[in-house]
């Protein structure tokens, strides 16, 4: 596989480590009262970390040129329309288990430091993986194309969080109370440190997310092996995740055709990988853009004109009816779903 490559120094990787440690602190600080997060407030937020992703592959323009930057670019995109696939499970673990309102960014917060982490290992074994055997390059190509299959096609096979293997594996081996205590993740109990409702939802979360994670890794890796490129493009586009749901869960219903759009991402993107191992090669990454930008651009537009007539203000309740990954198809969550900023804001949950 003929890659890009380009040296980058330690201080560069410090100072990216270090500038994300500094936005997720910042991000924790601006929001350690749990107020209710608003379309308005989320929207400014998302604004700001779109602008800080955008900003990154300018850095790399000036820094490594065009190629390097279009290439980054190519991955955030991807990377950034694949986690709208996040948004409805979030909206769908949420309404499961009746989170709070004032608690979701909470979850979500710690949730994100979790997808950082698994993205990180995941993008350096499976750089290495392509370097190595050339072989894994039909596996991933084909494990991607099976997923889009499996995302344009299930429709109503539901999910229920609570059946997570690791979700129950957790609750059997740590005393869990099944109520919400505020905010805390654990309480002590008669001297005894047990784990709150708030804590499974975080390890759903997870969960969830390990299998966006490998989906998504394999999909930018389809891009590019760079590992400085595929780890700062999913970086900065999961970054913004937070922001993402607040601003999009009161309008998921209407988005009803996109997971056409992104099971053509994922099949491009696995053919892609296939081709880069052949007499044709890599595919120019100008093509990528643009493939990359008309297939949401149309899958959006698409469904944004099939549900014109719907309802869709801010506090319009997820109609999740888009893909998991495996898959599974999410289900109608609205008789107890709740968007940001428009729920109950009680104290005591559904038990688990």
């Amino acid at each position: 596989m003929s890659e890009l490559s380009f040296a980058v120094p330690l201080w560069m990787w410090a100072a990216v480590t270090v500038g994300i440690g500094v936005m997720l602190a910042v991000d924790l600080i601006a929001h350690r009262d749990n107020h209710v997060i608003g379309f308005r407030e989320a929207a400014l937020w998302s604004g700001l970390w779109i602008a800080v992703g955008l900003g990154f592959g300018l850095i790399l323009l000036v820094w490594q040129g065009g190629e390097a930057s279009s290439t980054y670019f190519a991955g955030y995109l991807i990377e950034k329309a694949l986690s709208i696939d996040n948004v409805f499970v979030f909206a769908l673990v949420f309404s499961f288990f009746a989170v709070p309102d004032a608690y979701q960014h909470k979850v979500l917060f710690w949730g994100v430091i979790g997808a950082l982490a698994a993205r990180l290992v995941f993008i350096f074994v499976g750089a290495e993986l392509l370097q190595v055997f050339f072989w894994t390059a039909y596996l991933f190509g084909a494990f991607l194309i099976w997923t889009g299959y499996k995302m344009a096609v299930s429709k109503d096979e539901e999910v229920h969080p609570d059946r997570n293997p690791v979700v129950r594996l957790v609750k059997r081996i740590i005393p869990t109370d099944p109520r919400f205590r505020g905010d805390k993740f654990f309480v002590k109990v008669g001297g005894k440190r047990i784990a709150t409702l708030l804590f499974v939802v975080l390890v759903a979360v997870e969960a969830t997310d390990l299998i966006f994670a490998v989906d998504s890794v394999a999909a930018v890796l389809a891009i590019t092996t760079n590992t400085f490129i595929v780890w700062t493009a999913n970086a900065f586009a999961v970054l913004g995740l937070r922001s993402l749901y607040f601003c999009l869960a009161g309008l998921l219903r209407r988005f009803q055709y996109l997971h056409y759009g992104l099971a053509v991402l994922l099949a491009f993107a696995g053919v892609k990988l296939i081709l880069s191992e052949t007499p044709v090669g890599k595919l120019p990454i100008p093509l990528t853009l643009s493939v990359i930008a008309v297939t949401i651009t149309v899958s959006i537009v698409w469904s944004l004109i099939a549900t014109r007539g719907e309802n869709s203000g801010e506090g319009a309740a997820p109609h999740t009816t888009g893909h998991v990954p495996g898959g599974t198809s999410r289900p109608d969550t609205t008789p107890h779903a709740t968007a940001p900023g428009t729920g109950p804001h009680h104290s005591e949950g559904r038990p688990s």
